[in-house]
């Protein structure tokens, strides 16, 4: 079946700088300065990570952040809790926004 999606992709991930070669480095260079080890380590960078790409949803991502945590030492648990973790900001800011919901309609109902 054919889909949007397909995980060799990823594996192209580079050929994005052909269109500015420039443009690629200054990305990628910035790139390696956030996942170099800091004030956080490598672990917990790609913990957040993916974190993050479940909540933005992006399937390469995930693929390649599931990869890094196993690199890095994460376990599966740690790695399900980074995803239950992105699912309550996630959800909490849907419901947060429900506030602005209730204000229009309380303006209106006036």
């Amino acid at each position: 079946m054919e889909t949007y999606y397909h995980p060799a992709d990823l594996g192209r991930f580079a050929e994005m700088g052909k269109g500015n070669a420039e443009l690629w480095q200054k990305f990628m260079s910035y790139y390696s300065a956030v996942f170099a080890e800091g004030a956080l380590s490598e672990r917990e960078k790609a913990l957040i990570a993916l974190g993050v790409a479940h909540a933005v949803q992006c399937p390469y991502c995930i693929d390649a952040y599931t990869q890094a945590c196993l690199e890095k030492g994460s376990n599966v648990e740690e790695m399900t809790e980074a995803v239950h973790v992105a699912c309550a900001i996630r959800g909490g800011a849907s419901l947060v926004h429900g506030v602005q919901m209730r204000n229009v309609a309380q303006k209106l109902s006036m």
